[in-house]
């Protein structure tokens, strides 16, 4: 191969309405809002030192995490902020899509919580300080409403 991608500059997420989302992912997720990129339908957010653009869709659309193959943007946090994060999600009315995923092996290994955004992506909060042995609670025993 004659040249070498040196990082990133930034992902995209399609949404489908921009201002909704632009609450979503500053007011629930936490996420450092940047700003529009003038009149272009896009958002800018800043987390962990990386980009990302909320796209407006020209047509809304809703896909399931089934016809996606479980497309998904992942996130991780400190287990203490996981758990908090997770209560968030449950003030909020958002409820994970499956039980949480504790994950032994693999290339990611940890707490798993996935979640739809209010465009129906499919987003990932990982605790990667999750390991075997450790307790496996359920999202009801984390959030209080077990």
């Amino acid at each position: 191969m004659g040249f070498t991608i040196s990082g990133v500059t930034h992902w995209s997420i399609p949404v489908n309405d921009l201002a909704e989302s632009e609450r979503f992912y500053r007011d629930v997720l936490g996420l450092e809002y940047r700003g529009r990129l003038g009149d272009s339908r896009m958002a800018c957010f800043t987390v962990g030192g990386h980009q990302i653009l909320l796209c407006e869709r020209n047509e809304p659309l809703r896909r399931t995490p089934v016809q996606d193959n479980r497309l998904h943007h992942a996130f991780h946090l400190a287990p203490a902020d996981w758990e908090e994060a997770l209560r968030t999600l449950h003030r909020h009315g958002i409820r994970p899509v499956e039980p949480i995923v504790y994950r032994e092996h693999g290339f990611f290994p940890g707490a798993e919580v996935y979640f739809l955004d209010p465009s129906g992506n499919m987003l990932e909060l990982r605790n990667p300080e999750w390991r075997p042995g450790m307790p496996r609670p359920s999202f009801e025993e984390i959030v209080g409403a077990a």
